[in-house]
């Protein structure tokens, strides 16, 4: 298991839910990360919790395989 991180964007209420729909399709473990407060990426609620004016943190823990599938739908969010 190998962890990658990059920085994503989601500006609209339609931006979240696309994205959680995306990474619950995945088994593997997907975390956003805003200041001090890490939540389920595959949580609408969590994800909302969070301050979304600015880029925030994209954490996967998962194999390099699936890794590179997960960056591949969500290149979209990515900044």
């Amino acid at each position: 298991m190998k962890t990658t991180t990059t920085n994503i964007k989601l500006a609209t209420i339609s931006d979240v839910r696309d994205f959680v729909n995306a990474v619950a399709a995945f088994e593997d473990e997907i975390d956003l990360q805003s200041g001090r407060y890490v939540v389920d990426g595959k949580s609408i609620m969590g994800i909302f919790s969070l301050d979304l004016s600015k880029p925030i943190t994209l954490n996967i823990h998962a194999d390099n395989a699936n890794i590179d599938s997960i960056m591949t739908t969500l290149e979209k969010y990515i900044v």
